[in-house]
């Protein structure tokens, strides 16, 4: 099989590009990724320059020339749309870039793959389209979609779009939402990432509000394996939830990350909560396990650690993504709640 990733330098699409290469020997990637902030080239050069089933195309979501181009150039057999615009903060700033790639990109995506008669087409969403819950329950492929930021609108305007799609034309569309990733390659403005950096720095853990947000939180292998068998075993026009069984507030989650850190919770600072900021999510995801075999395997403490373990190793990895764009938000960030 051969699939046009798109994406694929972000965190998730880095890491499935690295698991169906390892999984599959007669599998091939194209990788399309514009290189904004949160796009590494850095994290698949390895691939670039000793797989020869591995190719990196630097190019927009939204430039239709060139993904006809790619898709007929390199009879491509099933794509997956990782690529979005994808942190609320930056989303409250300015909502116009996630309007501009989350939507319309992801539907001029679409629209070439139907011309180009392409046989699958994955696009990657989020539990965050269906807003938030309260103390209990779970959200299931049937709940009503419900964004509260402008990134979560943008996502679930795409999802609805995906649905069109495969209505309207008979589009082999298959949409995945799932639960906050973690894992290695995550860019520093996440949660766990940026509480590591400050932790090791001595810099204080900033927490929104009372820190009592839930977030039910899946290790990215498990995400990445969810996203294979949408694409080999899933029904297309289908909705798959993917979520970890891990729900977590936010302010156990970083005080879990000061223990194995050996710091003291003295680092951790509350401060003003995000707007919009939803309260729980927790997601449902056994429609996945009964047509698709799906469970997630790494349990969160394990996979948290091995998370760190990979930051430890990797510094010149964070040295450089902290560089330039990020660092300015970040700081700017910082004065803003100070």
């Amino acid at each position: 099989m051969k699939l046009l990733v798109t994406g694929g330098c972000g965190f998730i699409g880095t890491n499935f590009i690295r698991l169906m290469l390892d999984k599959h020997p007669d599998w091939s990637v194209v990788n399309l990724d514009k290189l904004t902030y949160a796009g590494n080239r850095l994290n698949l050069l390895d691939l670039e320059e000793n797989e020869n089933r591995y190719e990196f195309v630097h190019g927009d979501i939204r430039d239709r020339d060139l993904i006809m181009d790619l898709l007929a150039g390199n009879r491509i057999d099933a794509v997956v749309n990782f690529a979005a615009e994808s942190h609320v903060d930056r989303s409250i700033d300015d909502p116009s870039p996630f309007v501009s790639t989350n939507v319309a990109g992801a539907q001029n995506l679409m629209e070439c793959a139907r011309r180009r008669k392409t046989a699958r087409f994955v696009h990657v969403s989020t539990d965050e389209v269906y807003g938030t819950l309260g103390k209990t329950g779970k959200f299931t492929e049937k709940t009503p979609l419900a964004p509260n930021s402008p990134y979560s609108a943008s996502k679930a305007g795409a999802d609805m779009m995906a649905r069109a799609y495969f209505e309207t034309y008979g589009f082999p569309v298959l949409i995945t939402r799932c639960s906050n990733n973690y894992g290695p390659y995550q860019f520093p403005e996440k949660l766990i990432p940026l509480m590591f950096l400050n932790a090791k720095e001595g810099k204080p853990l900033p927490v929104y509000g009372d820190g009592m947000n839930v977030r039910d939180w899946i290790f990215v292998d498990d995400h990445c394996l969810g996203v294979e068998l949408t694409l080999t075993k899933g029904r297309e026009g289908r909705v798959y939830n993917f979520g970890g069984d891990a729900e977590e507030t936010n302010i156990a989650v970083v005080r879990t990350l000061l223990s194995i850190l050996g710091k003291p919770d003295s680092l951790i600072s509350y401060v003003t909560d995000r707007p919009g900021h939803d309260r729980r999510y927790a997601m449902d995801f056994s429609l996945a396990r009964r047509e698709l075999g799906f469970a997630p395997s790494v349990d969160f403490e394990d996979g948290l650690k091995k998370t760190l373990n990979w930051y430890e190793a990797n510094t010149e990895w964070l040295n450089q993504v902290q560089s330039g764009e990020y660092r300015n938000f970040m700081d700017n960030w910082y004065k803003e709640r100070a």
